[in-house]
């Protein structure tokens, strides 16, 4: 299985703070995505950038590019239009036990 990354672009700075509650709404949905993710093994790690520019981060497993293309536009913060994903080929070279 091949590791992948996609980022997150959030449409504006400080995105973080001044979400709307539609925008919240389709936050709690990428919540419960990665969730389900974690819990089925295909999600490796996930997380923000804190500061004025939130990217988000996702660090997963798919089985060639197709899939990971499927799996990241499949994200209901880039299916939404809200943000912009971004995919490319990723390797975990040192990991903390």
């Amino acid at each position: 299985m091949e590791q992948w990354v996609y980022f997150i672009h959030a449409p504006r700075e400080h995105f973080a703070d001044t979400m709307t509650e539609d925008e919240q709404a389709v936050w709690g949905e990428h919540m419960q995505l990665l969730v389900k993710r974690l819990e089925a093994g295909s999600l490796i790690l996930a997380g923000p950038t804190l500061g004025p520019v939130n990217t988000g981060i996702c660090v997963f497993e798919a089985p060639d590019e197709d899939a990971a293309l499927a799996y990241m536009n499949e994200d209901p913060t880039i299916a939404s239009g809200i943000a912009r994903g971004e995919l490319r080929p990723f390797r975990a070279a040192f990991l903390r036990a």
